[in-house]
């Protein structure tokens, strides 16, 4: 075909495309399948290959978060055991037996029980003094980090990497179990080893202190994980359960020690597990060199699999090994695929479809279609009454000219309908955010008021037994003391003082006792109750510790604006206020200031507060400064009175709040209701105990 020719056909066909409805409705129906359906198809298998893939590294990151979970309970619950046979009182029953063997016998059935592979008893430096196991053999512990923490008062627990002669000397079993073949695995990196014989331990130590609170020594314990099957099907269990993945993938977990396999339910030939094989050079470099974690496609031994790798550290902080989760990733590929292809086709057939119809209905001409366009665009720029008008045509485009009229003024009516709606919307949905917030808040006062009921009714039971158990030998002490200084008279001049410190200790084991009575049965030693001045009060307790103030070079200052009365017994709120007073000289040996203030709560009652300079109140101490026995004062307190000054007021329907803030000092405020009422808490300030 010449120049000349082609010329002529193209000015035919421009031609014909300005003059020919025709050829427009051909061009338009055509369209979609010859430029925009390859367009979409394009689109769609792009979108499809980007959201699979992110689909896919959400699943595994979520695996990974789920395994890692996983391993630290299992690894924090090794720790929690051995921190509790550390604090036991059959070891220290043990410990002190006359019997050779009771402290060996003690640690093999702790061991046992407990799921330890190995269990010691160590010195302060580490060095072996008895052992869990008749296998075992005297060795040195003294240079693992967790161990030396442990002697210096600190439990730990962390995962750890034993030399085969270390192992040896926990359990020649353990030597035994932790070798395993290393097998040639495909994309590994180059190496010369044939044997892991080294374990990887999950690794703890707890302090042991004696009942005078000496170090006693150190208990050791801890876990090989080297072949430990049931660690990685628990893992699998949890993170790949029925139904979890689709049909043709399955699910693997496995622990590395640096790049081998040495807990893995990952196959290699008829049900064999792949202990041995090693990770890819990929993931080692990634993993164990830079220290990142890979969510990603990666070859496990002798399939493809969507792989999450995270380092695993040891105590020195070094990357030892890694934990794996991974699923065959064939299947899913394979869907992606299928799925691609049913959209692709749909896409190839809906087009064609609708270009056979567009070229069938086509076939009119339409002049509306002009002011249709016009009316779009003006409600596009703005004017929502723009209108189509009449049209000269009464067939289905001129009566879809008027029903476009009439959708407008439908959609102009709908969209103020929509509005009004939408404001009212905005409206309900704060209301009913405010009442949820609300709501939510109810419920955990009334959550963490019920914990707080049933820790004191257990410690109360405890109390009032230890109490009666400790009062008769603390008589007979006493008794005897008596008897002692009467017997020797003169002869007892050069013990007077141990003899003092004796009688000393003993008043101080009567004081517990009453304030352990006082906590366990608070009804009998409750007070009658009178109406209290409590500026009178409050003025009277600064009297009654001003020899402690003034010692300690301590300021004094008091703001009494209280005009209402409280009812509750007089004596006991001095002895709450006192004991704030008390609490806030010991935060404070430096000296520093005291502020007691009061005023009234409303038309309810009246509120004294006692604040101090001192050092305040840790952040993690605040929820507990009010259980029994719980005190920062290791050497003198009792960590009974808060708990009994927050009794005594609860008992009046009263509370007790604090806020602190750590080296800002402490600010606690007694709540106190005119008219006692010994049922209802519900008159308690918002936050006042809840909060602290």
């Amino acid at each position: 075909m010449n120049a000349s020719r082609r010329a002529a056909l193209v000015s035919r066909f421009r031609a014909r495309f300005r003059t020919s409805v025709r050829v427009k409705l051909v061009l338009m129906a055509l369209l979609p399948l010859l430029v925009i359906m390859p367009v979409l198809i394009g689109l769609v298998w792009y979108w499809g290959n980007t959201s699979y893939q992110s689909l896919l590294k959400f699943k595994i990151n979520s695996d990974l978060a789920v395994a890692h979970e996983y391993f630290g309970r299992v690894r924090d619950g090794i720790g929690s055991r051995v921190g509790s046979l550390a604090g036991s009182e059959r070891l220290a029953i043990a410990m002190t037996a006359r019997e050779p063997d009771a402290l060996k016998r003690f640690l093999s059935l702790a061991r046992e029980q407990n799921g330890l592979d190995f269990l010691n008893l160590l010195d302060a430096e580490g060095n072996l003094r008895v052992a869990g196991t008749d296998l075992a053999s005297p060795a040195r512990y003294g240079e693992w980090p967790v161990v030396k923490k442990a002697g210096e008062g600190e439990a730990d627990t962390v995962v750890d990497v034993f030399p085969p002669e270390q192992l040896a000397s926990l359990d020649l079993r353990l030597r035994e179990r932790a070798q395993i073949p290393i097998l040639q695995t495909r994309n590994a990196a180059p190496g010369e080893r044939k044997r892991e014989d080294r374990g990887l331990v999950i690794h703890s130590a707890a302090p042991v202190f004696t009942r005078s609170g000496q170090l006693a020594g150190v208990l050791q314990g801890g876990q090989l994980l080297n072949r430990n099957l049931g660690f990685v099907d628990n893992i699998n269990s949890l993170v790949y359960g029925e139904e979890s993945l689709p049909a043709g993938s399955g699910g693997t977990a496995t622990l590395f020690l640096d790049d081998v396999r040495i807990a893995t339910n990952v196959r290699l030939f008829e049900g064999e597990r792949a202990l041995g094989t090693r990770a890819s050079q990929q993931v080692r470099d990634k993993v164990l060199g830079r220290g990142e974690v890979w969510t990603d496609r990666a070859f496990v031994v002798n399939d493809w699999y969507v792989s999450g790798y995270e380092p695993v550290t040891d105590s020195f902080g070094k990357r030892v090994g890694m934990l794996y989760v991974g699923f065959l990733e064939a299947p899913f590929a394979s869907a992606k695929q299928e799925a691609l292809l049913v959209i692709g086709a749909l896409f190839l057939v809906i087009g064609m479809l609708g270009s056979l119809v567009s070229l069938r209905w086509g076939r009119r001409v339409f002049q509306p279609l002009e002011k249709m366009n016009r009316a779009i665009r003006e409600v596009e720029a703005g004017d929502a009454g723009a209108r189509v008008g009449a049209v000269a045509t009464e067939d289905e485009i001129g009566r879809l000219a008027a029903h476009f009229d009439q959708l407008l003024e439908t959609l102009e009516s709908r969209n103020r309908e929509l509005k009004k709606w939408g404001e009212e919307l905005d409206t309900k949905v704060a209301e009913r955010t405010l009442e949820l917030e609300q709501a939510y808040q109810h419920l955990r006062d009334a959550q963490r008021q019920l914990v707080m009921s049933e820790k004191l009714a257990a410690v109360g039971q405890l109390t009032a037994g230890v109490a009666h158990e400790i009062n008769n030998p603390v008589a007979m002490i006493q008794g005897n003391l008596d008897v002692v200084k009467e017997q020797l008279g003169p002869a007892a001049r050069p013990v007077t003082e141990e003899i003092r410190l004796i009688d000393q200790q003993v008043n101080r084991i009567r004081e517990i006792i009453t304030r352990l009575l006082q906590f366990a049965r608070p009804a009998e030693y409750a007070g009658y109750v009178e109406d209290v001045d409590v500026n009178a009060a409050a003025a009277d307790c600064v009297s009654l510790v001003k020899h402690l103030t003034g010692k300690n070079g301590i300021e004094v200052r008091t703001d009494c604006r209280a005009t209402r009365p409280a009812g509750i017994n007089r004596g006991e709120l001095q002895q709450v206020i006192v004991n704030l007073l008390v609490n806030a000289v010991h935060a404070m040996p430096k000296g520093g200031s005291i502020t007691v203030k009061t005023r009234d709560w409303g038309d309810k009652g009246v509120v004294v507060s006692v604040a101090d300079t001192g050092c305040g109140i840790r952040r993690e101490d605040l929820p507990r400064i009010f259980d029994p026995f719980f005190t920062t004062k290791k050497q003198e307190g009792t960590g009974l009175g808060l708990s009994i000054s927050y009794t005594l007021v609860e008992r009046y329907g009263g509370t007790i709040s604090v806020e602190s803030a750590w080296g800002k000092g402490a600010e606690f405020s007694v709540w106190l209701l005119t008219e006692p009422d010994f049922r209802d808490r519900s008159a308690r300030p918002a936050g006042a105990r809840d909060l602290v």
